[in-house]
């Protein structure tokens, strides 16, 4: 049997974050402050201390947080990671005798007895700590203990005790062999702040021609970028770019009978001039892609590319490796089906394949490729039909030589399967904010995934529509919902994206039956007026401006719902505790009426005297309003503004 040290007498329990036991890292961005906890427990009545120690994985020596008491034995540690890469941490307590002596000789002191014994006992501690000090800090542990044994009086030894140079001194010695160190390490993945911050916008490339009947190019997407700048996002998202197959190509509307002028579906990859590593060629060339994502980068957006792992009939790939795929009885390649869903022009792979190895190092290639051309964001169409072992190995593989690579899963799946590709390496991930529509839905879906362990690895990016997804709420609530929506997406997340620009122009016919847009942009090339005005594009442009500028909203993690007195009305507080950046967002969820509410602002987080006048200033509209106290009332009309976004400012006085 292991006797454990009995030296040690401290107990650790409860840690977190930990994922899984410390099988998956922890998540944060470059700057996000990440909250340690644990239990930690000593026998009898000693003073217990703790800290937690880590260390980056390009550095040697460990560096030290000291643990702050909560309540009810509960520690915790702040930290703030300075690079990206990869963390160790561990948790670590013992018992920290010289302060139980302080406490013992200040209660003795206080309650008039003899301390004599109690002083020489403080010297021996002090003894025995300066062995363990440095050269340079030897001669200042001899003169205090000198100057205890001597003291005068026994006030004199008290406050030598107690003050602060001893404590600070004393606090850096650690006795090893009586530390305890919790049985495990655990890592913190800390990424760039793209990671963590990030506006998507999606077009289809083909559709940028600003010529009607003309198929979009790379040239024509350049145009567009000014337009995609002002509109204030920082991720410009293509479906996918390559070659469309010829065999079993869709038509319009998903019609098994396309005509001759049918362009067919960009996710069915790969016909005779080439895959994924090809470019369709009424796009341009791979030379005017690179000149793409240089042009957009110069404006501070990224390019993220659309990585389907599937191949249309006639994709090189079928030919070549055929082993790659599953052919039924009938000689025919297995297409991909969802009953009743059929998509006959997609053939998916068979990850089961006895060729798996070669399978896996194929794929990881098309994203080195694209690496290549510059690309640094990649958006992954249903992740949750490939294998889970594979993702771990792909994004790990590439994060090791660009770790500033993000991965987006385009997953809207069942929760643990979504919560699983999360912790194997997706940096962002689709969610169920499309569903969630009522207050309550609203705020306990946020609960789960701001207040539980979801908060450390599942990191959400909110989208209110897809090419895929037309939500019956924009279908029956028009250009209200379209802003109503796009709001509550922009300040509950700090990543967000939509499709447009059938979303700044409110289109919302759905195909019969479906959850879905009909003439679906996915079967046929479109033509749009990009510079046509949209209400809808102002708010949009409005708000990604406020993001910009406002801290606040650049963390999901920080958000506290507050009281309203009306189920029609949502308010929640988001707050950057670093720049004293407060906003109150306010949120009419009816789309049809006027809603009014009492709202409960949380005063005393912000330091703001119940007496106190205090301003908002809504950074939608531009108007400031003067509160008083807890409960203030405000009043939102759809069809003017649905939604405050109220700075708090606190008055002098």
């Amino acid at each position: 049997m292991h006797i454990q040290d009995g030296r040690k007498r401290v107990v650790i329990s409860n840690v977190t974050p930990q994922i899984e036991g410390g099988r998956f890292p922890a998540k944060r961005v470059i700057g996000e402050q990440l909250t340690l906890t644990a239990d930690i427990i000593g026998d009898g009545h000693d003073v217990v201390a703790a800290s937690v120690i880590y260390k980056h994985e390009s550095d040697m020596n460990w560096e030290e947080i000291p643990m702050q008491y909560v309540i009810n034995d509960q520690w915790q540690a702040t930290w703030k990671p300075e690079k990206t890469g990869f963390y160790e941490y561990r948790f670590t307590g013992w018992i920290d005798h010289f302060t139980t002596w302080k406490k013992g000789l200040v209660k003795k002191y206080d309650a008039h007895q003899d301390i004599s014994v109690e002083i020489l006992i403080g010297a021996e501690l002090l003894l025995e700590a300066s062995q363990l000090a440095n050269k340079k800090e030897k001669p200042v542990f001899t003169k205090w203990i000198k100057s205890l044994k001597s003291a005068e009086n026994p006030e004199m030894a008290v406050n030598l005790a107690v003050s602060d140079e001893v404590a600070n001194a004393i606090a850096q010695i650690r006795y090893t062999d009586r530390i305890t160190v919790y049985d495990q390490t655990y890592k913190l993945e800390v990424e760039r702040k793209k990671a963590g911050f990030s506006s998507w916008y999606e077009l289809f490339p083909r559709s940028a021609s600003a010529l009607p009947d003309s198929h979009g190019t790379f040239n024509d997407v350049a145009n567009l970028l000014p337009l995609v700048s002002k509109m204030g996002f920082d991720t410009l998202y293509f479906p996918p770019v390559h070659p469309i197959g010829e065999m079993k190509r869709k038509g319009k509307n998903n019609s098994l009978t396309p005509s001759e002028s049918d362009p067919g579906s960009p996710w069915a990859i790969g016909n005779r001039l080439g895959g994924h590593k090809a470019i369709h060629p009424e796009l341009g060339t791979i030379e005017d892609f690179e000149k793409l994502v240089a042009e957009a980068k110069n404006m501070g957006i990224e390019i993220a590319m659309d990585i389907a792992y599937q191949c249309a009939p006639d994709h090189p790939y079928v030919k070549e490796h055929p082993q790659w795929f599953k052919w039924r009885p009938d000689g025919t390649v297995q297409y991909a089906e969802n009953p009743p869903k059929r998509y006959e022009d997609i053939l998916p792979f068979d990850f089961e394949t006895q060729d798996w190895q070669n399978l896996w190092e194929e794929l990881k290639s098309v994203i080195d490729f694209w690496i290549g051309k510059g690309v640094r964001v990649f958006r992954i169409d249903n992740p949750h039909t490939k294998a889970f072992a594979f993702w771990e190995w792909m994004i790990g593989e590439v994060r090791k030589v660009n770790p500033e690579v993000i991965f987006l899963a385009e997953a809207f799946t069942r929760p643990r399967v979504m919560e699983r590709l999360a912790k194997i390496g997706f940096n962002q991930s689709y969610t169920y904010f499309t569903w969630r529509n009522s207050k309550w839905e609203i705020e306990q879906y946020m609960h789960e995934l701001t207040k539980t362990d979801q908060q450390y690895y599942f990191r959400p990016n909110f989208w209110p529509n897809t090419p895929d997804i037309l939500p019956h709420h924009l279908v029956e609530g028009g250009e209200n919902a379209h802003i109503t929506r796009f709001i509550l997406a922009a300040t509950l997340s700090s990543n967000y994206g939509m499709y447009g620009p059938v979303y700044e122009y409110g289109v919302n016919t759905p195909h019969p039956g479906k959850e879905e847009y009909t003439d679906n942009e996915k079967y046929e090339i479109k033509h749009w007026d990009w510079n046509r005005y949209s209400r809808t594009r102002e708010i949009i442009t409005r708000v990604n401006r406020i993001r910009k500028e406002n801290p606040a909203l650049q963390s999901t993690w920080n958000i506290d719902f507050t009281e309203t007195n009306n189920d029609m009305v949502i308010c929640y507080v988001k707050a950057d505790d670093a720049t004293n950046n407060a906003l109150i967002i306010s949120v009419n969820l009816d789309v049809f009426n006027t809603q009014g509410a009492h709202i409960k602002v949380p005063i005393h987080r912000f330091g703001i005297h119940p007496d106190q006048t205090y301003r908002v200033s809504d950074m939608l509209s531009g108007e400031k309003y003067y509160w008083q106290g807890e409960y203030n009332f405000i009043q939102l009309n759809p069809y003017e503004m649905p939604a405050h976004i109220l700075k708090i400012e606190k008055l002098n006085g």
